[in-house]
């Protein structure tokens, strides 16, 4: 981890940096860069269209240290591309080995039905199709959720896991109708993290598995979790995603603010992600935001998230604590229900402290002014982007584009995983110190 402290980019200024475009079924063409650290995500466009001249390419891949597929879009995601890439070369002149070119992979546009960034085919409706989007409907009859069990059967014997490739480990947490653990994954070799799910449960639990399902599938984010594939055993679901090492926030003691800047850039980078896609979290809350060595932070665990149709739910799913003033009411709500949530997460998160009992926090969100933060501990922008979030009324809560251009984000939007990084390391160092040796 010792490019953490000097800077892969500093260190790398003066580096000749050599990017492989893979072509599909021609090979490949390697493009000399003279100023790597400086190049932006529209230069690596402009030449992959000379490449390419006859597709249409708004985005590009590169390979991580396991093999994974990792989607650059934007300026940030380029700068975390290289970061990561002048780690590998660093380690490779440590060990006295070639450097190898960083190889991108570009991605022409397709139409969303045929989207499927893992592999995995899902079908929710009878018909032959193998490339139509999933679909799960708020108007579904009951006798359709009833079979719900022996579908998923047959949905899910087309992913690419199965219990025998499976070996669990530990169990890392526990809600939702399941148990996540962490799991080895034999024929990848590649750690994961499985929910399994008993199906011995509600119609109402069922039809959320199926839309966390549709989500997962959908999703296509360096702020979402990644998902692997799904299969069915018995009478339960086994649902694979990325293991972060880092695990989740609520784990944490109080964060300091300018690592906590960064973690609430992500987060609200991943809830304006799932909005664009006109869907709800539901439930944001600092155990389901995940953080890993790498500085990366996701989203996880949408199996109360549903389709928002014509804009509006009304639905009572979620972890009360964190439910805005309308939800617990029972009163219309949407988008400005997640930003409550994540604005009493992260007062949560630094205050370090269940300060309200669960009842008592029902009370004061329904009946009295909104939880404020403590005057003179924070910072300005912090405090206020806090008590913006917390408005209780829903339309005086920011929009998405508001949330990404209130100083305290601008502030931390600057692509720095190493921050977030060097954090978790010692974190997860300082927590294995005091456990003391097995």
């Amino acid at each position: 981890m010792l490019w953490l402290v000097l800077g892969p980019f500093h260190a790398m200024e003066n580096q000749v940096l050599v990017i492989r475009i893979k072509i599909p079924n021609s090979g490949a063409v390697d493009w000399t860069v003279h100023s790597g650290p400086q190049l932006l995500f529209r230069d690596v466009l402009d030449v992959i269209g000379q490449v390419l001249p006859e597709a249409t390419t708004t985005a590009f891949e590169y390979e991580d240290e396991d093999g994974d597929r990792i989607t650059v879009r934007s300026d940030e995601e380029m700068k975390a591309m290289l970061s990561y890439y002048y780690s590998t070369v660093m380690e490779q002149q440590v060990n006295g080995q070639l450097i190898e070119p960083l190889q991108i992979f570009p991605r022409a546009c397709k139409p969303p039905g045929e989207r499927n960034i893992h592999g995995l085919k899902v079908n929710t409706r009878a018909g032959p199709s193998q490339h139509s989007s999933p679909a799960v409907s708020d108007s579904l009859p009951s006798n359709s959720l009833k079979k719900s069990s022996a579908e998923l059967k047959k949905i899910l014997a087309n992913g690419q896991m199965n219990e025998q490739d499976i070996r669990y480990r530990d169990t890392l947490g526990h809600g939702n109708g399941g148990t996540v653990y962490k799991a080895y994954h034999v024929p990848s070799g590649k750690i994961l993290a499985v929910k399994v799910i008993l199906l011995d449960i509600t119609l109402e639990l069922q039809k959320q598995i199926m839309s966390e399902l549709e989500i997962l599938y959908k999703c296509d984010s360096s702020y979402i979790i990644g998902f692997y594939g799904a299969f069915f055993v018995e009478n339960r679901i086994s649902i694979c995603t990325e293991f972060m090492d880092g695990g989740s926030l609520d784990v944490y003691r109080k964060i300091p603010e300018h690592v906590l800047g960064r973690i609430a850039v992500a987060v609200v980078k991943g809830l304006t992600y799932l909005w664009s896609l006109k869907i709800l979290h539901r439930d944001v809350k600092p155990s389901n935001m995940l953080v890993n060595t790498r500085g990366q932070v996701k989203l996880c665990d949408f199996g109360v998230s549903t389709q928002l149709v014509n804009s509006i739910a009304k639905t009572y799913v979620g972890t009360n604590a964190y439910m805005a003033p309308e939800r617990i009411s029972g009163e219309q709500y949407g988008i400005h229900s997640d930003v409550w949530s994540l604005g009493i997460s992260f007062m949560e998160i630094q205050k370090n402290q269940g300060s309200l009992m669960p009842l008592q926090l029902l009370q004061c969100i329904v009946d009295e002014d909104s939880p404020v933060l403590p005057v003179g501990e924070f910072s300005e922008p912090f405090v206020h982007f806090i008590t913006q979030c917390m408005r209780k009324q829903p339309k005086e809560r920011p929009a998405p584009e508001e949330l990404m251009g209130h100083p305290f984000i601008v502030q931390f939007n600057d692509g720095n995983a190493t921050v977030v990084s060097m954090w978790v390391c010692r974190a997860l160092e300082e927590r294995r110190s005091q456990q003391g040796p097995p």
